[in-house]
C-alpha cells in the first residue's frame, strides 16, 4: 500500500475513540470484503476456469503478502498474450 494512504488510515485509526475505531475498522472490512467478492465474480465471469483459478490464486496471496504485484503481473501477461 502506497506510504502516502498507509500514513493516512493510520492517523485515522489512531484518532478515533476505541469505539469508532472497531466500527470504522468493521466498515472498512465490509467494503473491502464485497468490494473482492465483486472481483471474484468478475474474474469468474470474463476468463476460462484455469485461468480464473490463477488469478484468484494471485489475488489472495497478493493480499496475504501485501504485494499486489503478484496479481499485477499475471493481468499483464494475459493482456499482452491477446496482443500476439
Amino acid at each position: 500500500m502506497d506510504k502516502k494512504w498507509t500514513g493516512l488510515l493510520e492517523e485515522l485509526t489512531n484518532y478515533a475513540p476505541r469505539r469508532d475505531r472497531d466500527l470504522f475498522i468493521e466498515g472498512r472490512a465490509q467494503q473491502v470484503i464485497a468490494s473482492a467478492t465483486h472481483l471474484i465474480n468478475l474474474i469468474e465471469e470474463n476468463y476460462d476456469a484455469e485461468t480464473a483459478d490463477e488469478l484468484k490464486r494471485r489475488l489472495f496471496n497478493s493480499i496475504k503478502s501485501g504485494d499486489e504485484g503478484k496479481f499485477r503481473r499475471k493481468i499483464s501477461q494475459i493482456r499482452e498474450s491477446k496482443k500476439d
